[in-house]
């Protein structure tokens, strides 16, 4: 089927415009300065001003964050660039999305926000998540697939490197596999950070477990603070959503989920089907959005559910028949996971900051 020219000009223009935040940066700087090369230097062999870089700065572009990661492994002499870029992630590297991580209660609940939240912290792609079985399959769909291997090297090395750090411990892996070709200069330092040797030229970016890891509680995690958190990064996410939303994929989908919710008509074949587009392309087009279909659901029903909870006239039951769920305790649990309260008290909130509001507007007209 042939690509809209429309729709392919809108996907042109957010890949100019894909971001990677500052603290995502710090790892790249500071790889590039054990070796002794300063962020002036590699600023200017970017193409960037001398000072780019120096004071970190709130966001640069993908691209840019692409083409520094190709001159640091020039500058550095270094062929594991990428490799070495990603050992250095802390948790400030991933911003609000990392403290989510730290808050979530197991490596399950963490890899569901990895998925919704990891925009947060850079355009660079977008994850996905599969289980057969008893084996899981997280992949990695870069926005830049033309990029050389240090960019899917850093990523990977990033999420093992902070994964073993979230489980204290080396994270038990079944295999990983990379869309680039082994490096010439051999892979022992893949074995070193990953702890195998991935396969290469797979048909895309993946890593492999055993799904009961999915299980295994995150040490010291404190949870109390995931409500708080979650909130500011639904903030967060529904800005820069905004931002995209001009006529679109994203919108296109969005009408079309909303119109078919409460007819039970959701799921990804359907939405494509009325979209007259392969699941394929469908999914394709929206990872070229930065988003996914999930992610595009969770928001609609989000922003919905808010909107209904709203109208007294409207029960729970109700609510979540109109949003597609089969059960009220499903969407009881997908709310909280969004709000980071149930429905009733989030409803019972509004209702009182009505109040309020009433009261401070009749205050105002007496005086």
């Amino acid at each position: 089927m042939p690509e809209d020219k429309t729709i392919t000009a809108l996907h042109s223009t957010r890949a100019k415009n894909a971001r990677v935040v500052g603290p995502y940066l710090q790892p790249l700087l500071q790889t590039a300065a054990s070796k002794g090369i300063s962020a002036q230097q590699l600023a200017l062999a970017a193409g960037l001003s001398a000072d780019a870089l120096e004071p970190l700065p709130q966001w640069i572009s993908a691209a840019h964050y692409i083409r520094l990661l190709d001159v640091g492994a020039e500058l550095c002499d270094d062929p594991y660039f990428g490799l070495h870029v990603g050992a250095q992630v802390k948790l400030g590297t991933y911003n609000v999305y990392g403290l989510i991580l730290l808050s979530c209660h197991d490596f399950g609940q963490a890899l569901q926000q990895t998925l919704r939240y990891e925009g947060l912290a850079h355009d660079l792609g977008v994850s996905d998540f599969h289980i057969i079985d008893d084996l899981a399959e997280y992949q990695w769909h870069s926005h830049f697939p033309h990029a050389s291997r240090h960019l899917a090297d850093s990523v990977f090395a990033g999420i093992a490197v902070f994964g073993s750090w979230l489980s204290g411990g080396a994270l038990p892996v079944r295999e990983v596999g990379m869309r680039h070709p082994a490096p010439a200069q051999g892979v022992e330092e893949y074995r070193r950070i990953f702890g195998a040797v991935p396969k290469f030229d797979c048909e895309l970016n993946y890593g492999r477990f055993d799904a009961a890891l999915l299980e295994r509680a995150i040490p010291n995690a404190d949870v109390s603070l995931y409500p708080v958190l979650q909130q500011h990064a639904e903030q967060l996410l529904q800005e820069k959503q905004r931002s995209l939303q001009d006529g679109s994929i994203i919108s296109q989908v969005r009408a079309t989920i909303v119109k078919n919710l409460a007819q039970d008509r959701v799921r990804l074949p359907l939405i494509a089907q009325d979209l007259n587009l392969t699941q394929r392309t469908l999914q394709r087009k929206l990872r070229e959005a930065h988003t996914s279909f999930q992610q595009v659901l969770d928001e609609t029903r989000h922003q919905l559910a808010c909107n209904y909870l709203q109208q007294a006239n409207l029960n729970l039951a109700e609510i979540a028949f109109m949003l597609g769920f089969q059960e009220q305790s499903s969407f009881n649990h997908a709310f909280k996971e969004w709000q980071g309260v149930n429905p009733g008290a989030y409803r019972e909130q509004q209702i009182r900051l009505t109040a309020e509001k009433s009261i401070n507007n009749k205050n105002s007209l007496v005086i």
